[in-house]
């Protein structure tokens, strides 16, 4: 039997913590069903879906200790493996936010989703300086999954939630998985 666990790490970036994570997950038979993996500032941030032996748990734990000893904030947190389809009859969507970085567009966003009953499934966002002026310009990507009794004024009401907050809001429905 497997055991399947979101392990997340966090801590200073330094060259080798990708390999010495995936290392210990292949030592005790794991397997990487799902990972992102990124530098935010300083620090590098791993958040992955391992499955691995349930008699292999016990082994996790003591190495999660190893790379907390050496600075690391570890998770470890048992879980179930989301069926392909967790949402039967939802229409999933991608939605692509753009526009000059300033505070609340992730919030205002995801509060105009929720309301709605619409789950976001996975959420990028990151800032660059626009080419002539410098200027900070946001950008999002997320996938989302809309309920099916939910009306198409979802998206209308999402893009005047863009233009109140000055960015563009794309939307386009997505091909089933």
């Amino acid at each position: 039997m497997r055991t399947n666990i979101v392990l997340t790490l966090t801590g200073k970036d330094r060259v080798g913590i990708v390999e010495q994570v995936t290392q210990i997950l292949l030592d005790l038979g794991g397997n990487v069903e799902a990972s992102q993996m990124a530098r935010l500032g300083g620090e590098f941030a791993i958040l992955i879906l391992v499955s691995l032996p349930s008699e292999k748990s016990a082994s996790l734990e003591d190495d999660v200790r190893l790379l907390m000893a050496h600075g690391y904030k570890v998770t470890a947190t048992q879980t179930e493996l989301t069926p392909p389809q967790a949402h039967p009859g939802w229409r999933p969507y991608r939605i692509q936010v753009h526009g000059a970085d300033h505070e609340g567009i992730i919030h205002e966003i995801a509060h105009s989703l929720s309301q709605r009953g619409i789950n976001i499934e996975t959420l990028e966002t990151g800032t660059h300086r626009a080419p002539i002026s410098g200027s900070p310009l946001f950008t999002m990507s997320a996938r989302v999954v809309v309920p099916p009794n939910l009306s198409e004024g979802w998206q209308a009401d999402l893009v005047n939630a863009g233009r109140h907050l000055n960015v563009e809001v794309v939307i386009t429905a997505v091909e089933s998985e």
